[in-house]
């Protein structure tokens, strides 16, 4: 026996549609700050600090 398949009203599919799209400017919106961060790292020099290496990192000598 097969069961029917669910049926949507008119509200549930606009309220689908709605949150699709909110879902889609969201991961535009994202994208779009990832690629600013992006050329903003390609654009400033690297920091002395991260060069220099932490405590503990040094070689134990014996």
């Amino acid at each position: 026996m097969t069961r029917p398949k669910p049926t949507f009203s008119d509200r549930g599919l606009a309220e689908a549609e709605a949150r699709r799209a909110r879902e889609a400017a969201a991961l535009r919106e994202n994208l779009r700050k990832r690629k600013a961060q992006a050329r903003a790292r390609q654009q400033e020099p690297p920091c002395p600090a991260a060069e220099q290496p932490r405590r503990g990192d040094e070689p134990a000598e014996a």
